[in-house]
């Protein structure tokens, strides 16, 4: 049939129409809220290139969780900031680290909500690499290591997940094989299998320290030019027992997204990352766009591209609106 029998519009007429036929959800439960936790007692610190964003310590952090759960908010993805760093980043896999006692305290008090180990040693380095350095080259083998010492630390200190973000090869089969020498055989890997090099990582940078002293991070992050690659990644961290798949960033990876959709049958998480987010907050407030109606455009097209689980900064603030 053709115009005038077919009018599409029919069903854009009303609010409540368009919801009934909704194509795409979202829901609070589908968000995880990353959040950066340092040393000391009663510090909300804000991050100047993430406003909204804080540094808490663990004290803060825990109330900041408890509204967090109330919001229906699915889970935290938790990131140190510690004291002090060495070569090795021996911090990121301290049990008493910084990471570790906000574990302990959210398991406590906080119960029922998701708590995620984000798996990486760039924040604990002094160079601020994502593992060993010999000879001014970034050593994979001698890192797998570390990464599965930090991820066994993370579970035992309470998390619920780790995520390995270091893009190391062969890190995921290195983890699952630690945790399940040590009984956590239902601990699940949320792999980071699919990180670009991107440039929309530099306001997390600053609120992690974990800008690289020398050299970038090419050598191990995926090239942005390349999506072939990235199906490859997938298959490798599915074959190493990975249990969530991640593409990162979201906006910009939103083909990337679909292809792993319709390629992989595990669960699939979108990191929308911190350059999205600032973007979007600094052109909201210089008036240029509608700040709220932009977020949640945001979310909803990583949805429609086939994301089941958004990391995302703006996790309150969405649940909020759809509250």
């Amino acid at each position: 049939m053709s115009f005038p029998a077919m009018r599409p519009r029919r069903l854009r007429s009303t609010g409540p129409i368009r919801e009934l036929v909704a194509e795409t959800r979202l829901s609070p439960g589908q968000l995880v809220y990353p959040l950066f936790v340092c040393p000391g007692e009663g510090v909300k610190k804000e991050i100047s290139a993430m406003p909204g964003n804080y540094h808490w310590s663990v004290d803060t952090l825990v109330e900041e969780v408890r509204a967090v759960k109330a919001l229906g908010i699915g889970g935290v993805m938790l990131f140190g900031v510690p004291g002090k760093k060495d070569d090795l980043g021996s911090g990121a896999w301290d049990d008493g680290g910084i990471v570790q006692r906000a574990l302990g305290a959210l398991k406590r008090e906080v119960p029922g909500i998701v708590l995620i180990g984000d798996v990486c040693l760039c924040e604990y380095t002094t160079h601020g690499h994502c593992g060993v350095v010999s000879g001014g080259e970034i050593a994979n083998d001698e890192t797998l290591e570390l990464l599965a010492r930090t991820a066994l630390s993370q579970v035992r200190a309470g998390a619920d997940m780790v995520a390995p973000s270091d893009m190391m090869d062969g890190r995921v089969g290195a983890i699952r094989s630690a945790l399940d020498a040590h009984g956590f055989q239902s601990a699940p890997i949320m792999s980071y299998a699919v990180k670009y090099a991107s440039g929309y990582y530099g306001p997390f940078r600053e609120a992690a320290g974990s800008a690289p002293a020398f050299g970038d991070r090419r050598s191990h992050q995926m090239d942005p030019a390349n999506a072939r690659e990235a199906l490859r990644e997938i298959d490798l961290d599915i074959e190493e027992g990975a249990d969530i798949i991640m593409v990162k960033p979201a906006g910009p990876c939103l083909d990337i997204l679909r292809m792993a959709r319709d390629r992989c049958p595990l669960p699939l998480a979108a990191y929308q990352v911190s350059g999205e987010y600032s973007a979007l907050v600094a052109a909201g407030r210089m008036g240029w766009l509608d700040l709220p109606r932009t977020m949640m455009e945001s979310l909803i097209g990583i949805r429609r591209a086939g994301a089941d689980i958004i990391l995302t900064y703006f996790a309150k603030e969405a649940a909020e609106v759809l509250a």
